[in-house]
């Protein structure tokens, strides 16, 4: 079933996949074109709380929290639909994979329930909304750390690093974005749940995600789905310069 969304989707625009984190039920999230408001926009429909979706990218694989110029998306479907603040609201939120370096992986996420992070949603002329973050505007907004042992009890790696928390995308600004192999998200003892951002029977995961749905039912969109376009993922030029040039060890100095 989820080959068969995924190949319906044919969905990405350069440097993005969508994929099916998890189904519910037994259904999973649809994943399909939609060309009503914008060409080769692309609608995801979560009809059931379990249900997750995102769009990948490594496109800022490699650079620091503190490096991202843009984390961009736009949506198109009305949004008005549902209660302001709500999840369906301001959806979608992303989750960055990030390691220490020596092995330990993690998700950082926004808070998407936290009304400062949804005063950065800008609505353009057209009634679509605009997400187009850089560091500057994350750096002073709640990061959650997930999918890694300690992370709900404030003793993950990250904690142990950073403090107990709460903590900010500021604290946290010298980790490296980076997914973790299939084989780590496999093994149990690194408490990587099911609603991690990986693909769905392969756990191949991407550093950099836009998320829809949830575990519960606060992410459910019913129909129309959230219908987006325009992904962004971008770092510093500077960061991909010393890319480009194999600086990866440059970076991890600098952190």
């Amino acid at each position: 079933m989820c080959a068969a969304v995924l190949c319906l989707s044919g969905v990405a625009q350069a440097g993005f996949d969508s994929f099916v984190i998890r189904e519910s039920g037994g259904n999973a999230p649809g994943i399909l074109p939609n060309n009503v408001y914008v060409p080769g926009a692309t609608e995801f429909v979560i009809s059931a709380g379990g249900m997750k979706a995102a769009l990948g990218s490594n496109d800022i694989n490699g650079i620091t929290i503190a490096d991202i110029t843009q984390l961009g998306i736009t949506r198109h479907d009305d949004t008005t639909r549902f209660t302001a603040g709500s999840g369906p609201a301001v959806a979608p939120y992303f989750n960055l994979w990030v390691t220490d370096g020596v092995g330990n992986y993690a998700v950082i996420a926004n808070e998407p329930s936290n009304g400062a992070f949804q005063a950065l949603f800008t609505s353009n002329i057209d009634g679509s909304k605009t997400y187009d973050l850089d560091y500057g505007d994350l750096s002073n907004k709640v990061a959650k750390v997930f999918e890694t042992p300690g992370w709900n009890t404030g003793t993950s790696w990250v904690h142990a690093l950073f403090g107990a928390g709460p903590l900010t995308f500021a604290d946290v600004a010298t980790l490296e974005i980076s997914p973790p192999p299939a084989s780590y998200i496999q093994n149990a003892a690194n408490g990587v749940g099911s609603g991690a951002p990986d693909i769905l029977g392969t756990e191949v995961a991407y550093g950099f995600n836009w998320v829809f749905g949830d575990t519960l039912s606060n992410y459910v969109s019913g129909a129309e789905g959230y219908v987006v376009s325009d992904f962004a993922a971008v770092p510093e030029p500077a960061s991909l310069a010393l890319l480009g040039l194999g600086g990866l060890a440059m970076l991890r100095r600098r952190a």
